[in-house]
């Protein structure tokens, strides 16, 4: 049904632009480069007009500010008619006056970049031309690309029809004579597109967005999720390595897969997971539950290990979940109801599929069966985050903003609404909230996250005077590097400010070993420059 009614809004919005586009022009062919020859002249002794196109405007994708993320450049083309003209005094506005002069020579009309202080006059007319992509383009991943002026992903792809639909063309029209030559008396038509004013607002922060991409560069392989955890926003969304638009043959040949949305795929879990066993053992009454760890513990003949080969000793819920004590979390599994423990899990969103726009979409992952969870050893893997067990940064996300926002988990939205002024969002669907967990289920497991920084002296996600609440996690993959030591993913979630929480961040690191090692440094980082802006709001 979701897509359903986004098809609609695409369309609707499609058919808006046209119809309100007051353009009768013809469509022409994009020139792709300003420097083509290959411009399109129409000419025909009945109309006895002659017609230069210019790039073809597209729509714009933005903010949540009304920042743009594309067309942010400008750059200035002309459309020149050499027989109007004097070679050598328009060369001088022209950035490259060497493919200047020789298209000049040939007598044929023709475009070219020309500098900003370029004159309009009789014989050449000048467009302010939006520059698609940057050199340091930002949220490629959410953006996409185009090839053959159409979207390929992201974005670009899901409202291509909204993003290249309608009044697109820049063009300048001539009366011609019936050898051809320009009527000068009749002036010129030109038409200028205010295409780039329409498009697509989404949810991102620019510079939320930024500060994800320059820390999260620290990742070779990972992701990084920001939201708001009021309404399900997605501030930031990076994924790493990162790609260039100008150069996707290299991205395709890497074997790092950089075309590859990490924030969309699921991975192993791990003791980030030891939040929802919490949350099932208060739920039936284990709150109190305290366990002694001598560094393992046995299962129906099966032995697992703590990551504390020695042992945590004594250990409350709370001081379970600073420790991050395995055996903690095995022991009490044996006292739950694995029915109940597994229906929670899905209510908090393992197993189902974050819906973000056409083309987007984060992975369901896997959430074991009851009838798995019926085995032992199965069922000991899930209370700490391992065995079958996968999920997505978006879905570690989503379960912290649920516990920072007192038990109501928010869906996740990456698109606002439509605009076709560039200022104002139609199409805008209020915040949905499901309640998860009751409140004071939620304030317990923030006050663990809580501890889990400030309690914990080795913890990398500590700020100085800042109250930050977050849960790291090494999580085992079962591959192993060519020294024989096993591969692992570093997690790391949480929320700030801790007691009047606003932001969900959660940082993966891709086969990058321990979370407060590889995640909770770039996490810490990511907190601390978010809070920056927040204090020049102020």
């Amino acid at each position: 049904m979701r897509k359903f009614g986004e098809n609609r809004i695409i369309a609707a919005a499609g058919t808006f632009f046209v119809m309100f586009s007051g353009m009768a022009a013809r469509y022409y062919m994009l020139a792709e480069a300003p420097e083509s020859s290959d411009i399109p002249v129409q000419t025909a002794a009945e109309s006895r007009y002659m017609t230069i196109n210019v790039r073809e405007s597209q729509g714009t994708i933005y903010d949540r500010n009304m920042v743009p993320l594309v067309n942010s450049e400008t750059e200035y083309v002309a459309a020149a008619v050499p027989e109007l003209l004097e070679m050598e005094e328009t060369a001088q506005y022209a950035v490259d006056k060497e493919s200047f002069c020789r298209k000049f020579s040939t007598g044929e009309p023709f475009t070219f970049v020309c500098t900003e202080n370029a004159p309009d006059m009789p014989g050449l007319t000048v467009f302010e031309m939006p520059v698609r992509y940057t050199a340091d383009q930002p949220a490629q991943h959410i953006i996409g690309y185009i090839s053959d002026d159409s979207g390929v992903s992201g974005i670009e792809y899901a409202y291509d029809p909204v993003l290249r639909g309608g009044a697109c063309e820049n063009s300048v029209t001539y009366s011609i004579d019936g050898q051809g030559h320009v009527l000068l008396g009749s002036g010129k038509s030109v038409v200028r597109s205010r295409k780039q004013d329409t498009g697509i607002v989404t949810t991102i922060d620019i510079r939320i967005q930024r500060i994800c991409e320059e820390n999260g560069a620290a990742l070779k392989k990972g992701a990084v999720v920001v939201t708001d955890i009021s309404d399900g926003d997605i501030l930031a969304m990076a994924s790493f390595p990162e790609y260039s638009w100008d150069d996707i043959g290299a991205a395709l040949e890497s074997e790092d897969s950089p075309l590859i949305d990490r924030a969309l795929y699921s991975y192993s879990v791990g003791s980030v997971f030891k939040l929802v066993t919490a949350c099932e053992a208060i739920n039936e009454g284990w709150e109190g539950n305290i366990y002694t760890c001598d560094g393992s513990i046995d299962v129906y003949g099966q032995q697992f290990n703590c990551h504390k080969a020695d042992g945590h000793g004594m250990q409350t819920m709370t001081e379970a979940v600073v420790n991050s004590c395995n055996t903690y979390f095995i022991s009490l599994s044996g006292v739950l109801d694995p029915a109940a423990f597994r229906e929670l899990a899905h209510t908090l969103g393992f197993g189902k599929e974050n819906y973000l726009c056409a083309g987007m979409t984060g992975s369901a992952g896997v959430l074991p069966s009851e009838r798995e969870l019926l085995v032992p050893a199965e069922f000991a893997n899930f209370s700490f985050g391992q065995g079958r067990l996968t999920a997505t940064p978006l879905q570690i996300g989503q379960l912290s903003a649920a516990i920072a926002n007192g038990g109501e988990m928010p869906i996740l939205r990456l698109i606002k609404g439509i605009t076709i002024d560039g200022e104002t969002v139609g199409g805008e669907k209020l915040p949905v909230r499901t309640r998860v967990m009751d409140e004071e289920t939620a304030g317990k497991l923030r006050d663990m996250m809580t501890a889990a920084v400030s309690d914990n002296k080795g913890s990398n996600a500590r700020i100085r005077g800042k109250k930050i609440a977050a849960k790291t996690s090494t999580a085992q993959t079962g591959r192993f590097d060519g020294s024989g030591e096993e591969l692992c993913h570093g997690w790391i979630t949480g929320f700030f400010p801790a007691d009047a929480p606003e932001y969900a961040v959660t940082v993966l690191a891709e086969d990058g070993g321990y979370g407060n090692e590889a995640a909770a440094p770039v996490f810490r980082e990511i907190v601390r420059q978010i809070a920056e802006l927040d204090k020049e709001k102020q």
